[in-house]
């Protein structure tokens, strides 16, 4: 099975909750974009509007590699409408009204994705059509899928680890030595780099790509050379706060979400016992269910991990624990002590779902992959949940 062959074989659409005034002191837009980072387009209003990009806000970000509609809201001059239509490189976006406030999270309440699944054996298109229905009705295990965990190191300890364990020396060196899981070839390259000269700051600056966060952080650590052991650690503390908030935030939401994933599985599997299937997620094999027991609240939301966090279930709050000491970890600790401004996501996880409007195409020839199939799936996911963990299910 491929999809993403094309960028009109993934098309996402936001489905937002949000109040429109007669006058307020935010444009809402909504834009379809293509072949572009949510990011780019941001850019791109900023300049055509003449404002700050901080001042164009959109809630979430979406797939470069895909179709996306989504929504931004552009802060304005209290009697300036707004153009009713603006178009970029890679986006169209047109006006829907004034708002009070910029758009957050909370505003997107769910995601219409359509599918063009593609190179498929005959019998894979039957299992998928068959499936698909299936999977609505008996939901699957809610986990974060790849996407969220571009900045895994393989085969070493994450970067929001080190931070945990305020180890600040060490975070510095996964940022600027270690190559991450999602990082482009000129960041791999300049990592390798880092890794062979380190603490050659002087060196490391003339490498760093330009522009980047790597320079903020080495023109700190090239203006504060010193070889004491004591200084040195309060200098790398220093330096790993100037590291963006944006993503010293991802970095953190990122191994939460993998001692989440950790954690829903085992419980899944202290529910439910032999596992018949698994998906691997970020090198994790995590339990797969064709079928969920009637008894398994469907409602049932596990805390996020985090110090504050609390699981009233017994057996829950000792899965949880074992799995934080298998990573060196008490509850306690899951705090960034060593970050300002800067810290785990409170809240809870849904952990199942169960996609919503379902449907299935029949299959038919391929025009892209010769005596093969494609298809057509569509379903709805409640914000945070991952398309592509359902494609996984489907063909599991």
């Amino acid at each position: 099975m491929r999809y993403k062959v094309r960028s009109e074989d993934f098309v996402v659409e936001e489905r937002a909750r949000f109040r429109l005034v007669p006058e307020g002191d935010f444009a809402i837009y909504r834009v379809r974009k293509r072949g572009v980072t949510t990011l780019s387009v941001q850019a791109q209003m900023a300049r055509a509007l003449g404002v700050r990009r901080a001042d164009v806000v959109f809630p979430a970000l979406k797939d470069r590699q895909a179709v996306a509609v989504q929504h931004g809201a552009v802060r304005v001059a209290v009697r300036a409408a707004g153009p009713e239509r603006l178009d970029g490189r890679g986006f169209e976006a047109r006006i829907l009204g004034r708002s009070p406030r910029p758009l957050s999270p909370g505003d997107i309440f769910a995601n219409r994705f359509t599918l063009v699944l593609r190179d498929l054996a005959d019998d894979e298109a039957a299992r998928i059509h068959e499936r698909a229905p299936q999977v609505g009705r008996r939901g699957l295990p809610n986990y974060f899928d790849e996407q969220r965990f571009g900045s895994l190191i393989p085969g070493e300890a994450h970067i929001a680890k080190r931070i945990l364990q305020r180890d600040a020396g060490g975070a510095l060196h996964a940022y600027l030595a270690e190559p991450f899981a999602g990082d482009p070839a000129r960041v791999r390259e300049f990592k390798a780099f880092a890794a062979a000269h380190w603490r050659d700051w002087d060196a490391l600056f003339e490498a760093a790509p330009r522009p980047s966060n790597f320079r903020s952080v080495l023109t700190y650590l090239r203006d504060h050379p010193t070889d004491d052991p004591e200084e040195r650690a309060v200098h790398d503390r220093k330096a790993l706060n100037l590291i963006t908030r944006r993503l010293l935030s991802i970095y953190l939401s990122a191994y939460q979400s993998l001692l989440w994933n950790c954690i829903a599985g085992r419980y899944l599997e202290s529910v439910m016992g032999d596992t018949p299937r698994s998906v691997e997620i970020a090198g994790m094999q995590l339990p797969l269910y064709e079928k969920l027991p009637t008894q398994l609240d469907p409602d049932l939301a596990i805390p996020l991990p985090n110090h504050r966090a609390r699981y009233a279930d017994p057996e829950l709050a000792a899965i949880v624990e074992k799995v934080l000491a298998e990573e060196g970890f008490v509850l306690n600790d899951l705090k960034a002590r060593i970050l300002k401004r800067t810290y785990l996501t409170k809240g809870k996880r849904a952990l199942l779902l169960f996609p919503e409007e379902v449907a299935c195409s029949t299959a038919e020839d391929d025009d892209r992959f010769p005596k093969r199939q494609k298809m057509v799936v569509s379903f709805t996911l409640p914000r945070g949940s991952y398309a592509t963990l359902v494609l996984k299910a489907l063909a599991a």
